[in-house]
C-alpha cells in the first residue's frame, strides 16, 4: 500500500489538478484500466471465467446496483469484497465530515456550512479505498435507523432543536457516500426496511421521519441472496429488486480443478495434505453436489470440503504428536474423520432421515474410487493382492504411524511397484510413502479384490 498524498487543504487540492469523478465512473475506469492491462481485477475467485465475472464486469460498466443469488459457499462475499479493488487507492474527503463527502462537493448541511466559511482552507484528510467498503450482514433486527438513520437524542439534548437536520445520525448506507455498501442476505430484512431503500436505490437520497432533507448520495448497493430465502425466511420486494439493474447467478465449481484451487487457497492445514487426498475431498464433495440424497436447494457449500481439508490434517497432527512421528502427513485412514464431523454440514431429503452417515460413506468411497482410477491407472497391483490372498495383513488405523504402516507391507520395499505408486503420488518420504500405499490398497478394498475390517482403532487389509 503507498501513503496518503500530503494535500491537506482544498486549496493544495486545487493545486494538484484533482479531477472529481462520479463514483460509478471511478469504478468504470479503473475496471477498464485493469481488463486493458490484462490484470484480474478478482483475485482468488475460481470457476467464475466465463459466466459470473463477465455479467458483473458488464453491470459495473453500465453502472448498475447489483444483486448476486446463489446457494451458500459459492463466493458471494469473496466476490462482493473484491469490488473494493477497483476504487482509487486513495481519495479525498472533509476533514471530520460525518459522511466522507468529496471537498469539491460537501453534500451535508455542516459539511457546506464549513466550506462556504473557511475556502480554500478547507480542512483535507484522504481515506484509503478499504475504508470505503462497507458490509452489513442483513438481520431480522436490522432497523431503518442502522441502514438510513435516525433523530440522535444526544444531539438534540445539546440544544440544537428538533427539526435541525443536524441532529440527524446517519446510518451505515448515508456513511458510505462515495464507497460501496454491500448488504449479505439481503431477504433477511424486514420487508418495511427493504421498503426504506427504495429511495436510496433510484433518487439516490434519504428520507428520514418528518425532515425534509435530500442529500444527493453517491453510493454503489451491492447485495447477496440465498433463493432459497425467498420462500424460507422472507424475499426482496418487487420494486427492490426492480432497482437493481443487474441479478447474477452464482454457482458451484464446475470443474474439479477449480474446486481443489478454493480448497488449496482456503484451508488452513495443521499439517501436509498429499494431493491425492485434497481431490478426494473435492470429488466427495462433488458426488453430493449430484446426490438425490442431498437437499441440492440448500446447496453443499466450498465450505465442506475446506473443513474436510482441515480436519484430516489435524488427524494426521494428532497421530504425529501421540506417536512421536516428526514429520505429520494425512492418509486415506484420515478420511473417515471427516465424514464424522461434517455431517451436520449437509441437508439431506426427508426420506433420508437415519442414513446420513450411510449415504456419506457410500459417497466418500466413490469418490475415493474415482481417485485411485485417476492416479494409479494401468499400474499392476497383483503383486500386493498375491501377497495378501497368501495370508499377509496389512494394518493401518489412526494411530498408526507411518514407519509401522510401512514396516508391515509385505514383499512391496523389494519390488518396483512399491516405487511406482511413489513415484505416481510424488512420494519422497515415510509419511508421503504410507498415504500412497494406503490409497492403492483401498483402492483394492473398493474394486473388491482384498478385504477389510474396521473397529475404529485399526483397519486391517487381508
Amino acid at each position: 500500500m503507498t501513503h496518503a498524498p500530503e494535500n491537506t487543504t482544498l486549496g493544495g487540492l486545487r493545486a494538484t489538478g484533482h479531477q472529481l469523478k462520479p463514483l460509478r465512473q471511478e469504478i468504470r475506469d479503473n475496471l477498464l484500466a485493469k481488463l486493458a492491462a490484462g490484470e484480474d481485477p478478482w483475485p482468488g475467485l475460481h470457476g467464475f471465467d466465463d459466466t459470473v465475472v463477465p455479467q458483473l464486469e458488464r453491470a459495473l460498466i453500465a453502472g448498475h446496483d447489483v444483486v448476486l443469488l446463489g446457494e451458500r459457499g459459492q463466493g458471494k462475499t469473496r466476490l462482493l469484497r473484491s469490488l473494493a479493488g477497483l476504487l482509487d487507492e486513495w481519495s479525498p474527503v472533509i476533514a471530520g465530515s460525518e459522511l466522507g463527502e468529496h471537498p469539491y462537493e460537501p453534500v451535508g448541511p455542516a459539511s457546506r456550512r464549513r466550506a462556504e466559511e473557511l475556502g480554500d482552507d478547507l480542512p483535507v484528510t484522504w481515506r484509503h479505498r478499504d475504508e470505503r467498503y462497507a458490509e452489513k450482514l442483513a438481520t431480522p433486527d436490522t432497523s431503518v435507523a442502522d441502514l438510513i438513520g435516525d433523530v440522535d437524542p444526544m444531539k438534540v439534548a445539546e440544544g440544537r432543536h428538533l427539526g435541525d437536520p443536524e441532529t440527524i445520525h446517519f446510518g451505515l448506507i448515508p456513511r458510505s457516500h462515495r464507497g460501496i455498501v454491500a448488504i449479505n442476505e439481503l431477504p433477511d430484512l424486514a420487508e418495511r426496511i427493504q421498503v426504506a431503500m427504495l429511495n436510496v436505490m433510484e433518487e439516490r437520497d434519504i428520507q428520514i421521519r418528518g425532515y425534509v432533507l435530500r442529500l444527493p448520495l453517491d453510493v454503489l448497493v451491492v447485495a447477496s441472496a440465498n433463493p432459497e430465502d425467498y420462500t424460507n425466511r422472507g424475499r426482496i420486494i418487487t420494486p427492490l429488486k426492480d432497482r437493481f439493474g443487474a441479478e447474477i447467478r452464482t454457482h458451484y465449481p464446475t470443474e474439479l480443478d477449480d474446486e481443489l484451487a478454493v480448497i488449496r487457497q482456503e484451508a488452513h492445514l495443521v499439517a501436509e495434505v498429499p494431493d491425492h487426498l485434497l481431490e478426494t475431498l473435492a470429488r466427495f464433495t462433488r458426488n453430493l453436489r449430484r446426490s438425490g440424497s442431498v437437499d441440492q436447494r440448500s446447496g453443499v457449500s466450498a465450505r465442506f470440503a475446506i473443513a474436510g481439508a482441515e480436519t484430516i490434517a489435524a488427524a494426521a497432527l494428532h497421530r504425529a504428536t501421540r506417536q512421536g512421528e516428526e514429520r505429520p502427513v494425512a492418509r486415506v485412514v484420515d478420511l473417515e474423520t471427516a465424514v464424522d464431523v461434517l455431517g451436520g454440514k449437509i441437508e439431506f431429503e426427508s426420506g433420508e432421515e437415519g442414513r446420513e452417515h450411510e449415504v456419506l460413506t457410500h459417497l466418500l468411497r466413490t469418490a475415493t474410487a474415482e481417485t485411485v482410477r485417476h492416479h494409479l491407472r494401468g499400474i499392476d497391483l497383483a503383486l500386493l493382492v498375491e501377497a495378501i490372498e497368501e495370508g499377509r495383513m496389512v494394518t493401518t488405523g489412526a494411530q498408526v504411524s507411518a514407519r509401522d504402516f510401512l514396516a508391515g507391507l509385505p514383499v512391496l520395499g523389494e519390488s518396483e511397484l512399491y516405487d511406482e505408486v511413489c513415484d505416481r503420488l510424488g512420494a519422497t518420504d515415510d509419511g508421503t510413502r504410507a498415504a500412497a500405499i494406503e490409497l492403492a490398497l483401498e483402492g483394492l478394498y473398493l474394486a473388491r479384490r482384498i478385504g477389510k475390517e474396521s473397529d475404529g482403532a485399526e483397519t486391517v487389509y487381508g
